[in-house]
C-alpha cells in the first residue's frame, strides 16, 4: 500500500515538474518572439500591404499567408467576424507567405489584382476556388483564371502584371520579413506586434480582445 503512494506521489511530481517546465518553455518561445517581433517591428507592415478596416484603428492585426493553406481559408472568415463585432477598432494587413507549391504563382496573381482595387474580391474567390487548384501532391494554380473570371479583373492586365519587377520583388520582401519575424508557418499572426504563439481560435480572439480592452 505505502509503495502505491510513493508511485502515485511520485508520478504527480513528474506531472507537476512537466506542466511547469512546459509553462516555462512556452513562456520562453513567447519571449523570443516577442522581442524580436519588437526589434523588427518595422518588417511587420509595408506600405504596399493590403489593409482593410478602420485607418485609424487602435488594433492591428497582420496575418502572414498562403492562399494554399486550409488553415488561412478557415481562419479568414472568423478574422472577419472579429472585426465585425468590433467596428473601426481593427484593421487588417495581409503578408505573403507562400510555402505550398504553386503558391508563389497565384500571390503574384493576388498583387496583380491589388493593383486593380480587388484584392479582397480576388483572395475571396481564390479561398473559394482553393479545392480546384491547390490540392496537396497535385496544384494547378492555373485552374484558379476560370474562378476568377466574375470578380471583374482585366485578366491580360493581370498577366501581364503577374512579370513586373515591383510585384516579385514585394512578394520576396514578405518571404525575407517572415523569416526575420521567424515566421515559418501559415497563418501567422500578430495583433499590435505580438506574437500568436499558442495557435487557435480562441487564443487569437483572446490576444485580440485584450489589445481592444488595452487601447480602448
Amino acid at each position: 500500500m505505502k509503495n502505491k503512494y510513493v508511485v502515485l506521489m511520485a508520478g504527480g511530481i513528474l506531472t507537476a515538474t512537466f506542466v511547469v517546465a512546459a509553462f516555462i518553455y512556452n513562456n520562453n518561445v513567447y519571449n523570443e518572439l516577442a522581442e524580436k517581433a519588437l526589434d523588427n517591428a518595422s518588417l511587420l507592415v509595408r506600405d504596399y500591404s493590403p489593409t482593410i478596416g478602420n485607418a485609424e484603428a487602435k488594433v492591428t492585426i497582420v496575418e502572414f499567408f498562403d492562399p494554399a493553406c486550409e488553415t488561412c481559408k478557415a481562419f479568414h472568415p472568423f478574422v472577419k467576424n472579429l472585426m465585425d463585432s468590433n467596428p473601426g477598432k481593427i484593421k487588417l494587413v495581409m503578408r505573403y507567405l507562400p510555402l505550398h507549391q504553386g503558391s508563389d504563382y497565384v500571390v503574384k496573381i493576388l498583387e496583380s489584382a491589388k493593383m486593380q482595387g480587388k484584392f479582397w474580391e480576388t483572395l475571396n474567390a481564390t479561398y473559394a476556388a482553393q479545392p480546384v487548384w491547390a490540392a496537396h501532391g497535385d496544384p494547378q494554380p492555373e485552374r484558379l483564371w476560370m474562378r476568377i473570371g466574375k470578380v471583374g479583373l482585366n485578366i491580360a492586365q493581370v498577366k501581364e502584371d503577374m512579370a513586373n519587377s515591383i510585384i516579385i520583388e514585394r512578394v520576396q520582401q514578405d518571404l525575407e520579413d517572415a523569416k526575420n519575424l521567424q515566421v515559418s508557418k501559415t497563418p501567422g499572426f500578430f495583433v499590435n506586434g505580438k506574437p500568436l504563439v499558442k495557435f487557435g481560435y480562441k487564443q487569437l480572439q483572446e490576444l485580440v480582445e485584450s489589445e481592444i480592452r488595452r487601447n480602448y
